[in-house]
């Protein structure tokens, strides 16, 4: 996922200032899985309990029962993602820097294929089971490559209107996608493959993560200026803008429990708000879980939370061809936080 080259700060709303002592959330867990390097999205394949996690050339893969380590898919490239197709019995990654997807047997961890996008930086990846169709969206060339799942075809490329975010599907024939630098969010056509519309997200700068509610019809983007946007995902309507820490990159909606979650790397918290209403929320919780907490996975069954995690040390100095470095990591601090709601006895 691509950051903002500028740090974007503002006076949180005083909801924001809800203390998550006393909320019952909290980190239970820390899975240390050392080596180096960034990651980036992390995903739950919910029928196996297994969960998927990027991690520079390789994908981790984790039994999230025991959170203990399955194997890995390694020999990767600049890996942004990795989906599963249930259905299918077939998984995808997203390599960023070969232009590639990767396809491989979910069962054996073993690569299939290997597909050349045709984009530039594939990025956010998601399975559509309405088309069955992947989709990547590549931050570097301003579309998204589309792919027959079943086959590993390219079936062809949608030009989008700006540069890409993070996308979902509703499973009914749309497939949603931020657009960050235009701070506005994409509806597709899976089986058509083309753009139908183009909705602005108010007060959203640099919108990254999206969650969707499929049953009440809301999106939710979270947004560099500390902001949760919601809108109507049938109109693109706005809804309401709730509160949020510093530095989203995910967001996560919990359709059993009626919850949202967003993880804000820069803060190193997890912000956790109720669903109230469709059209009204509330920040509950903002759980503190480590600066560099930015991405993260929804287990539906048990509603816990993943976060990828790692130690930062000092931003190198700015070259011409690298105007704005990331940190350097702290070697085998890398590993992944659990948050769940674990309410103390009384």
């Amino acid at each position: 996922m691509k950051r903002s080259a500028i740090a974007l700060c503002i006076a949180l709303m005083p909801a924001f200032a809800l203390a998550a002592s006393g909320s019952g959330w909290k980190v239970v867990q820390r899975v240390p899985l050392g080596g180096s390097g960034f990651w980036d999205y992390l995903h739950i394949d919910q029928g196996a309990q297994r969960l998927y996690v990027s991690h520079s050339d390789r994908v981790i893969v984790l039994d999230v029962r025991d959170n203990q380590r399955v194997g890995e898919i390694d020999g990767l490239s600049g890996v942004h993602g990795a989906v599963v197709a249930d259905d299918l019995h077939r998984g995808f990654i997203s390599n960023g820097h070969a232009n590639t997807v990767t396809v491989f047997d979910p069962a054996t961890l073993k690569v299939e294929q290997t597909v050349a996008v045709g984009g530039k930086d594939p990025d956010g990846i998601v399975y559509d089971p309405f088309s069955k169709r992947v989709f990547t969206f590549n931050g570097d060339s301003n579309d998204a490559s589309v792919i027959d799942a079943a086959s590993g075809k390219l079936l062809g490329r949608i030009a989008l209107p700006g540069q890409p975010e993070f996308p979902v599907s509703d499973g009914h024939g749309h497939v949603f996608a931020n657009i960050t630098d235009k701070g506005e969010l994409a509806v597709i056509d899976p089986v058509g493959m083309k753009v139908t519309a183009t909705w602005p997200l108010k007060d959203c700068r640099h919108p990254s993560g999206l969650a969707i509610d499929v049953a009440h019809h809301r999106l939710f983007s979270v947004c560099q200026n500390n902001a949760m946007a919601v809108i109507n995902s049938e109109n693109g309507k706005p809804i309401a803008s709730v509160p949020i820490g510093d530095g989203p990159d995910a967001a996560r909606y919990d359709a059993q429990r009626g919850l949202v979650f967003s993880s804000n790397g820069r803060s190193g918290t997890l912000t956790v708000v109720r669903e109230e209403t469709p059209d009204h929320y509330q920040v509950i919780a903002n759980v503190p879980t480590q600066k560099s907490a930015r991405t993260m996975a929804l287990d539906d069954a048990t509603g816990r939370v993943y976060l990828s995690a790692a130690e930062l040390g000092p931003r190198p100095a700015p070259t011409s061809g690298e105007p704005h470095p990331r940190p350097t990591i702290k070697p085998g601090s890398f590993g992944i936080l659990v948050v769940a709601h674990a309410p103390s006895k009384q």
